[in-house]
């Protein structure tokens, strides 16, 4: 109850603007339960008055009891309206909060988490979260209910108290262990699931080379088994569930016979009056309900406890690290930045990716930097955008340490377009409106026409409407990376990198996106990351980097002379391209 208690108040934080609806929600209940102990009462008089043939008492209490059940109709309806504006409005918070916790999330941390993980946290624990005001409510009315109805029976008969006692025990005991077990299960049950979501979200992403690779069988087999061990845990949990309603339906069945029995015994030693046990057997179903109120009160707490400690996993604790960064903050960013000695590895992998890296750029320089794969071209980008942190050594911007600085001051200097940039499955027009929400028409079009993309969109049916489908499934590679390079104009940032962002293009694509690029030199600190050297050779400065460090510097004609790892490169794409 401690843990359970400990999670309500943090859940309560985020939900108590809805303390108002709350209230009327309780108030509404209340109505119910006093209604709900008296009923039972005057039927138990309507009875007698129609069996003692005094019809005009029959029919006051049955006009009173028709009042009292409408009334209980309204409250009900009332009450359901409540629980709906609490349950949506809840339901939105708490989503809402876990997705903008999640984007915190360090990025270490997402490549080694299953996708599965999150998705069944967004989607299904924060359901069971946003509910449990609503079902605190519910269970607790009624349980108020039953035991204002057991002590109506107390006050009637003590040895039929003392039975009801005896019996709530006993079937309180089997559904405690019944929601232990059943609870055990559900933690495995939980975890496979999210494995299970996490391996359908990669085919769903991954399908076209699931296609090419002729591999459909065998992940429909990887599949088979995931889903399969899911649908085996949950059996496992109907399993628990089924034998002990079984053994608590059984054991209930025979206290009802028992009551009969108790009750015809008490009549017949005269300790009990007809109406008396009449009234009685009226109360016996609710406060048989008792135990059923209480076990799946303690059921409904274990999964909210559950569903808390892995939603309040990504929110506060150090399962999911976050992101930190400065509170330092940089009105006008000029675009200077360098490298100052910088080593990085990831946490998992000791070898140094970049080795005691230094260099610097200045405002408005075009740098590019040029290299074979691993070189570390594209770690430099993650690590000015602090995606990651460097092991060892600083990075300034502006002479202020990067790690001194707030989020907006970094990324909102700095756009990247990557070599695979990822389209959202919305309009082309609400791509671009993602960068700047106020973005007009004109701002649009003068973007979509620097990235060469204007004319392909009029071609479009839907024009800039048109729906490019998940990951921009409906476009090809290289207009994808000019929609990402469209975005890039839109924001205008102080740095823009360009991380193999022309890879996917054809040649004279190619050449007018680089003459948007340079059109752009002078205006902005732009960095550039290429294999086809073609991209790059009027850049300022070309950097070449091997095994995380700067071999040699200089234009493309000084590096031609003095790098022979430059020439060789830059020898073989020019043979590429006369074959």
């Amino acid at each position: 109850m401690k843990e359970f208690l400990k999670y309500l108040k943090k859940v309560w934080q985020y939900v108590h603007h809805l303390k108002v609806y709350l209230i009327r929600y309780i108030g509404c209940n209340f109505i119910s339960i006093c209604i709900s102990v008296c009923v039972p009462i005057l039927s138990a008089k309507a009875i007698i008055h129609l069996t003692s043939n005094a019809l005009y008492q029959l029919i006051l209490i049955a006009f009173v009891v028709y009042l009292l059940e409408n009334l209980r109709n309204f409250c009900t309806y009332f009450s359901m309206y409540y629980s709906q504006i609490i349950y949506r409005e809840s339901f939105i918070t708490l989503q809402t909060v876990l997705g903008r916790e999640m984007m915190k999330i360090e990025n270490e941390c997402m490549d080694q988490t299953s996708s599965g993980v999150f998705i069944q946290r967004l989607s299904n624990d924060t359901s069971k979260l946003a509910d449990i005001f609503n079902v605190l409510n519910m269970y607790l009315s009624n349980l108020i209910t039953d035991i204002g109805v057991f002590i109506a029976v107390f006050i009637i008969s003590k040895i039929a108290f003392l039975y009801f006692v005896i019996m709530i025990v006993v079937l309180y005991f089997i559904s405690y262990i019944r929601v232990k077990k059943r609870n055990e299960k559900d933690k495995i049950f939980r975890k496979k699931n999210e494995r299970a979501s996490g391996f359908v979200g990669e085919i769903v992403r991954g399908l076209r080379d699931i296609k090419m690779l002729n591999a459909e069988k065998d992940f429909s087999l990887e599949l088979h088994r995931k889903v399969k061990e899911v649908n085996e845990a949950r059996y496992a949990m109907a399993k628990v569930d089924r034998k002990y309603q079984l053994l608590h339906n059984t054991v209930q069945d025979l206290f009802d016979f028992g009551l009969i029995f108790l009750l015809v015994v008490l009549l017949k030693e005269n300790y009990l009056e007809v109406a008396s046990a009449l009234i009685i057997h009226n109360y016996s179903n609710s406060i048989m309900g008792i135990d059923y109120f209480i076990s799946n009160l303690l059921e409904q707490i274990k999964d909210f406890n559950l569903s808390s400690s892995r939603i309040f996993a990504i929110i506060d604790s150090d399962e999911f690290p976050k992101e930190k960064f400065g509170k330092k903050h940089l009105e006008k960013v000029e675009g200077n930045f360098s490298f100052q000695n910088v080593s990085f590895h990831y946490k998992n992998d000791k070898k140094k990716v970049l080795d005691h890296l230094s260099f610097e750029v200045k405002a408005n320089e075009t740098v590019a930097f040029v290299g074979k794969s691993g070189a570390g071209k594209t770690t430099i980008f993650h690590l000015l955008c602090r995606m990651y942190d460097v092991t060892s050594g600083k990075i300034m911007i502006d002479g202020v340490d990067i790690k001194k600085l707030d989020k907006d001051t970094i990324r909102g200097n700095i756009t990247i377009i990557s070599q695979n940039p990822y389209i959202f499955n919305i309009s082309i027009r609400d791509n671009l409106r993602l960068m700047k929400e106020d973005l007009t028409d004109d701002e649009m079009i003068e973007a979509c026409r620097l990235a060469c993309l204007h004319d392909f969109i009029m071609q479009l049916p839907d024009g800039y409407d048109t729906i490019i489908g998940e990951g921009g499934v409906n476009l090809s590679g290289g207009q994808k990376q000019r929609l990402a390079i469209a975005r890039a104009f839109i924001q205008k940032t102080e740095i823009i990198l360009f991380d193999e962002a022309t890879s996917a293009l054809d040649n004279e694509t190619q050449k007018s996106i680089q003459e948007a690029i340079y059109n752009m030199k002078k205006e902005y600190t732009i960095l550039i990351i290429a294999h086809r050297l073609s991209t790059v050779i009027n850049s300022d400065r070309i950097l070449f980097l091997k095994d995380g460090r700067i071999e040699k510097e200089g234009t493309h004609q000084e590096l031609l002379k003095s790098c022979p790892d430059y020439k060789k490169l830059y020898e073989s794409e020019l043979k590429s391209e006369e074959e």
